[in-house]
């Protein structure tokens, strides 16, 4: 409001403060009329007003923040992750690394206390990143970009940075590629320089020796001692002594090392001109083994022996074990790889190999000369190659044939993915040193022989006898046998214990060596090696451990095991909600969070905490347990303390969490918290978790970006009036009331990721399509024996209805999109409905008759046992379940499709053949339907190339705003483009 102006019939002068401008009225001569002077100042006022309004606006715009961007796949290279992270030993220091998939990252050393952080280079990759146990000191390494230049200060070099956390002071040690402590005493870095080939070497010439120089720096001192052709090098878990394997060139002074840090004193142990390698500590760090070998010109695997140590000192206890002067060493065997030490130091366990003599080398082939001629298809540019035939080949030319039997156990593709590992089998054996006995526990026909902790018994697992079969239905059956470790003696203890064709059952022994857990038949049952007999140990709890969520054709499927309490008396099971102690004995269990199933908490995983991790549960100490709400999705973090049930809720909220860590000598937890709208950042709390402050930000730059304004809970009824959720993202700048343009992506249940950040990137659907206005459904699908097409068909309706029932869902503007199973999803349901606008399928299974038996070339298997005993969820083959596998398949249905549909079938795809996007393409196209495929040459089930990934998003979302939004169509969806004018077609494309 302006204030009142009076004015005299006399001269007089006033001053006026107008909005914070002063104005002066001032009387002039001749005299003016009253009415005359008000109109004046009143202009005077108006001009003034502008004026203000004027500056009011330039001050508003320097105030206002700058709108919003809108996400391109371009900025995904902007977003970055975690990388690593640890805590000093007693809490009070945090370092993370953080960067985007590719370049250069960053490295953060913070003090907790005051929150004072120092930024470092960060290097590529993960690198090492190490506190000193006295958490005097830290190091990492950084590793230079390898390609677009180096890093600026770095010098392009590797190096490592040691940082004294009590003054501040940093090192940089250029060259160095690795760097840790000596245990303990922290009283010494140890590092190696980059490996540099030699002046004059060729290229990829490989090093007449292994060892090169390893550097101990004295902490106190600053100085350098270089160790010289170090091939491998450990420390004692106290740090007082150091062992280094020495391989010189020529094998000149070859031996192992035994170093004394406290004094530098080097005792040398054992010297030969032979190599030594594969340097194993027993569990405390008291005693070591390595190998030891020498040439034989005439065998492809050189033989081994094993020497070990015990009583570290100036003149240790040394054992050897040599194969050549043992007559119970199985003949043309030898050792390999690395060996250890028993539990009880009585012996080596090691495994054996069959000794190949070397072949001869063959002679090369005969060059075949071939026609080069020119095909008129290629456009004139170059000649093709005519592969040459039968009618022009050379004399005595070898054929290429591979014979696929009906016998063969595995066919002849995955003979071939397996060929490496077949030519060399390994079999476990012992040799106890008092007895000077070897004893061989695996052998050809008995190939899987592990020992139990302790090592007073070993457990043999046989599952030759049905291993055929397995490749065909996909069930697997195992033997399980009690193994004598000292006479090598079998006892069968459990017949046909069933899993899936791609590994044996599960048999878990106990921290004790004296026990084994299995499951069978829809129960858990103990094993006693002693006897070989079970008990049944779920029978007498009153709770199942058959996972009846699982819907494949699998017989009553467990529950997860969550191992042995340390004493060996009780074993953790999960029955699916809650966490069981139940005694090994079989009298019963205890159920220990009390309220997973009451009130829809699955408890998942037991975590502890402990300076030196040793196996089982110590059930006297805290257990940790990750939560997850089945129907609130509210995820958190719980602590059972021993003594009692029930559960001490640490976090609970409408965040995803990771598994927590801990300081090792302190109570100071950091764990990672996420959700839709906030990026994955770490926390740090003490044992109470009630305070946790935030201390990373690891992608400060959303706050910049339209960003999903985050995601709302569905549900609805899927197959057999089941109850299923799904997740709605909702798009940015949600203003509720209006309805926008959704995206349906499926797979099987997706639901559980809705507090899930999701980074922008050039796969699938997520933050760049809710950037620029989409709405995203994930539903849940879960699946009836026999009918995959129609289950999801049952599940994906009624969710597309719930979430246009939140007003939120524009009904006519919905597209769907899967990749793999949600490809082969995507393209059942457009011949089944006509409720989306488009849809894209990725790699799709599109004939299941076809594809049942077909191969699946990434293992060289047939899809048979994944249709019959996994993903595929049918109870036999197509001649059993011929009008179940029509029923289901996209292309018998083709006829009913009115969706537009893009294709993307790469030629190369390794788990759904190519052949199936281009059956269904030739269909469509043949009915003349409005089907686009894009094939990426050379690219396998998913896409690998950058390049690629950029390529099919862009054209994605150019899919789904023309046929959602009403955008232009882009050229390659109304006319193709043509052979010859793709590489112009690609020059034109917009950049992502």
């Amino acid at each position: 409001m302006l204030p009142r102006c009076a004015v005299s019939s006399r001269a007089i002068a006033a001053l006026v403060l107008v909005a914070g401008f002063v104005v002066t009225l001032r009387a002039e001569d001749p005299q003016k009329t009253r009415e005359q002077e008000i109109a004046e100042v009143q202009k005077q006022l108006e001009a003034l007003q502008k004026k203000l309004d004027e500056l009011n606006k330039k001050k508003s715009s320097l105030t206002t923040p700058a709108a919003k961007k809108v996400l391109t796949f371009a900025d995904a290279d902007k977003w970055r992750s975690i990388r690593d992270f640890t805590l000093s030993p007693d809490g009070k220091w945090f370092a993370h690394r953080v960067g985007a998939t590719e370049g250069e990252g960053d490295l953060f050393l913070r003090n907790i206390a005051d929150g004072k952080e120092t930024k470092f280079p960060g290097g590529t990759g993960f690198g090492t990143a190490v506190f000193s146990l006295d958490s005097k000191w830290f190091a990492f390494t950084y590793a230079p970009p390898t390609k677009g230049g180096t890093a600026p200060g770095s010098g392009g070099k590797a190096k490592v940075t040691l940082v004294n956390l009590a003054t501040g002071d940093k090192t940089e040690i250029e060259g160095a590629a690795s760097a840790r402590f000596n245990g303990e005493a922290a009283t010494h870095l140890v590092f190696r320089k980059v490996s540099e080939p030699a002046a004059g070497a060729p290229a990829g010439t490989a090093p007449a020796a292994s060892g090169s120089d390893l550097v101990l720096r004295d902490l106190a001192t600053g100085t350098d001692l270089v160790l010289g052709n170090v091939a491998e090098f450990d420390f004692t878990k106290k740090g007082d002594w150091l062992v280094t394997v020495i391989d010189a060139s020529g094998r000149i002074g070859n031996g192992v090392h035994l170093r004394e840090m406290k004094t530098g004193l080097v005792y040398p142990i054992e010297a030969s001109k032979a190599n030594y390698r594969s340097l194993s500590w027993n569990e405390d760090t008291t005693a070591f083994v390595v190998t030891k070998q020498t040439e034989d010109a005439g065998s492809d695997a050189k033989p081994l022996s094993i020497v070990g140590f015990t009583e570290l000192g100036p003149k240790p206890t040394k054992a050897v074990y040599d194969p050549k002067d043992d007559k119970g060493f199985p003949t043309d065997f030898v050792i390999t790889g690395p060996a250890a030490w028993t539990d009880g130091l009585d012996g080596f366990r090691f495994s054996i190999t069959e000794r190949k003599k070397k072949t001869e080398t063959a002679p090369a082939p005969k060059e075949v000369k071939s026609e080069t001629k020119t095909d008129p298809k290629d456009d004139g540019k170059k000649g093709k190659k005519i592969v040459p035939t039968a009618g022009n080949s050379t004399d005595g030319g070898k054929p290429d044939l591979v014979v696929w039997h009906w016998k063969d156990e595995r066919l002849q593709p995955m003979q071939e993915k397996q060929a490496s590992s077949d030519r060399v089998t390994n079999y476990s054996a012992v040799y106890w040193i008092k007895d000077k006995k070897f004893v061989r526990l695996a052998d050809e026909k008995f190939k899987q022989v592990a020992l139990a902790p302790k090592h007073k018994f070993a457990i043999g697992r046989d599952s030759k006898p049905y291993e055929y079969q397995s490749y065909l239905t996909g069930k697997l059956y195992t033997d399980v046998y009690v193994v004598d470790p000292k006479t090598g003696a079998r006892t069968k203890a459990v017949e046909k214990l069933s899993s899936l064709f791609f590994g044996p059952a599960t048999v878990s022994p106990s921290p004790t060596g004296t026990h084994a857990l299995y499951y069978k038949d829809g129960h858990y049952h103990v094993l006693d090696f002693a006897t070989a007999k079970s008990v049944n140990v779920t029978e007498k709890v009153g709770a199942s451990f058959v996972d009846a969520d699982d819907d494949h054709n699998f017989d009553k499927p467990s529950t997860p095991a969550y191992g042995w309490s340390r004493d060996g008396k009780f074993v953790l099971l999960s029955d699916g909600w809650d966490i069981w102690r139940v005694s090994a004995d079989g009298t019963g269990g205890t159920n220990l969070t009390v309220n997973g199933k009451t009130d829809a908490i699955r408890y998942r995983m037991t975590l502890q905490f402990e300076p030196e991790p040793k196996p089982g549960t110590d059930l006297t100490q805290p257990v940790y347990t990750l939560m997850y709400g089945e129907w609130s999705k509210k995820e958190g973090l719980a602590r059972l303390d021993p003594s009692k049930t029930g559960v001490s809720v640490l976090a609970w909220s409408d965040h995803g969490y990771n598994p927590p860590s801990k300081a090792r000598k302190a109570d100071t937890f950091v764990f990672m918290r996420q959700s839709t709208t906030e990026s994955a950042d770490l926390y740090i709390t003490d044992g109470t978790f009630k305070d946790p402050k935030k201390v990373t930000d690891s992608n400060p730059q959303q706050k910049d970006y339209k960003w999903s304004a985050g995601a709302k809970l569905i549900e609805y009824k899927g197959v057999g009036g089941k109850r299923l959720q799904g997740a709605l993202f909702l798009p940015a700048d949600y203003e509720p009331g209006k309805k926008y343009p959704t995206i349906v992506y499926i797979y099987e249940k997706l639901s559980q990721n809705i507090h899930r950040y999701q980074a922008p990137g050039t796969w699938g659907v997520g933050s760049v399509h809710a950037s620029n206005g989409y709405a995203v459904l994930m539903p849940d699908i879960t699946y009836k024996l026999n009918d995959p097409g129609v289950s999801a068909v049952e599940c994906i309706l009624p969710a597309l209805d719930a979430a246009v029932a939140t007003g939120i869902v524009d009904n006519d503007k919905v597209a769907l999109h899967g990749h793999s199973w949600g490809g082969y999803q995507t393209a059942f349901l457009v011949t089944q409905t006509n409720r989306f606008k488009c849809a894209i399928a990725g790699a799709a299974l599109t004939d299941l008759v076809s594809m049942y038996s077909s191969v699946y070339w990434n293992a060289g298997m047939a899809n048979q046992p994944i249709f019959e005993s996994s993903q595929g969820r049918f109870t036999g083959g197509y001649w059993e379940q011929q009008d179940a596998y029509i029923r289901n398949s996209p292309v018998y249905h083709a006829t009913k499709v009115t969706t537009p549909l893009l294709l993307l079938h790469n030629d190369k795809d390794g788990a759904v053949d190519f052949t199936q996007g281009v059956e269904y393409y030739n269909t469509l196209r043949r009915l003349q339907k409005p089907v686009v495929m894009l094939q990426y040459k050379g690219e396998n089930h998913g896409l690998a190339k950058p390049e690629n990934r950029k390529d099919y998003a862009v054209r994605m979302k150019e899919f789904f705003d023309h046929h959602l939004k009403g955008s232009q169509a882009p050229d390659w969806w109304i006319e193709g483009v043509p052979h010859l004018k793709m590489e112009d077609h690609l020059k034109s494309r917009p950049k992502p």
